[in-house]
Formats: structure tokens, C-alpha cells, sequence
């Protein structure tokens, strides 16, 4: 149970201010939501199973190799999340174009495609990854982290445009890198 709490806080705070939460509120205002968010969901599946099926082949190396790599994965994630937080750019919806008539399935496979691309590496798959390293419970840990995506995504397109108007995204990519930097540490710390 603590594998799946863990996994679903960590990737919950991770994914408020990404670039998929943002992709997924863009696609919003131009498609229905709800094809946006079946197709959302059905990537964020396919990454999590990828995170998880990554993490549980880095369980079958020696426990210190374990968490070096653990380590690595949750510094590589604070790095990205804190480069992002601290950027001069800022993500808007703004860009987001008026909603398109287009059949349910073209908009879900649309939204499969961008989330899916914007997904590869990212930090969420990241902690995915090591996570199940840690705790060895790549289900408990891979249904944690997609219920996080999924309900991220469910924010992302109940609220639309006036959710990315009211979050402080720098700040929350901020904290959630501090938050990879100490699993890092705590990781390196049981290496050595």
C-alpha cells in the first residue's frame, strides 16, 4: 500500500505543472473532452506499464546498483523539473485554437499521439521507474502513478484554460524538484 501512495503523490505533484497537463488542457479547447481524455489515459497507460516494466528489470541487480540508479532517475527528474521551474519562458494555453468538430476517434488518436510523444522520458516515468525500483511492487506502484496521471488529466480537462490561469506552475515544478532532489539523496545515501 505504501508503493501505491507513493506513487500516486509523488507522480500527482510531478504532473500538475508538466508539459502534458498543459498539453492536455490545450487539446481540450479544441477537441470534446471526453475523447481528449480516453486518449489521454490510454497513453498515459502504455508510459506507466513502460516506467513499472523498467523499474522491476532495475530490481534484479545488486541492491547498492539499485539505488545508484534510483538516485540517478530522481536527480534527473529534480534536474528537469527545477530547469522547467526556473525557466523565463512560461506555458500558456493561450495559443489554444477554438474547438474543432473532428469524430470522437480521430480526437482521442490525436491525444493518444501528443501525450504519448510528451510522455517519453518524462519526469512521471521517471518516478515510475524508481519507485518500482524501490519498493519492488511494479502493479502497486504502476496503478499509484496512472490513477495520478488519470486524475491529473481529469483536472486538466474539467477545468480547461482557468486552471493553467490559476496555478503557480513554476512553483509547483520547484517543489516537486526539491521533492525528486531529497528521494535522490535518500537514494545516494544507501549506496555508499
Amino acid at each position: 500500500m505504501l508503493a501505491f501512495i507513493t506513487a500516486f503523490a509523488v507522480v500527482f505533484l510531478v504532473e500538475l505543472p508538466d508539459k502534458t497537463m498543459v498539453a492536455t488542457l490545450v487539446l481540450t479547447t479544441r477537441y470534446r473532452g471526453w475523447p481528449v481524455f480516453v486518449g489521454v489515459i490510454a497513453a498515459f497507460a502504455v508510459q506507466t506499464v513502460v516506467g513499472a516494466a523498467f523499474g522491476t528489470a532495475i530490481t534484479l541487480l545488486p541492491d547498492r546498483v539499485v539505488a545508484g540508479i534510483v538516485a540517478l532517475l530522481f536527480l534527473a527528474g529534480a534536474f528537469l523539473l527545477l530547469k522547467e521551474g526556473f525557466s523565463k519562458e512560461e506555458d500558456s494555453a493561450d495559443e489554444a485554437g477554438v474547438r474543432t468538430a473532428v469524430p470522437f476517434w480521430r480526437a482521442a488518436l490525436t491525444s493518444f499521439g501528443v501525450l504519448f510523444a510528451a510522455e517519453w522520458g518524462d519526469a512521471s516515468q521517471l518516478a515510475t521507474a524508481g519507485i518500482t525500483a524501490r519498493y519492488g511492487e511494479p502493479v502497486a506502484v504502476g496503478l499509484g502513478a496512472w490513477l495520478a496521471l488519470v486524475a491529473v488529466a481529469g483536472l486538466a480537462v474539467l477545468v480547461g484554460r482557468k486552471l493553467a490561469g490559476r496555478l503557480p506552475t513554476h512553483w509547483i515544478q520547484r517543489v516537486a524538484g526539491v521533492v525528486f532532489a531529497v528521494f535522490g539523496v535518500i537514494a545516494l545515501t544507501q549506496v555508499f
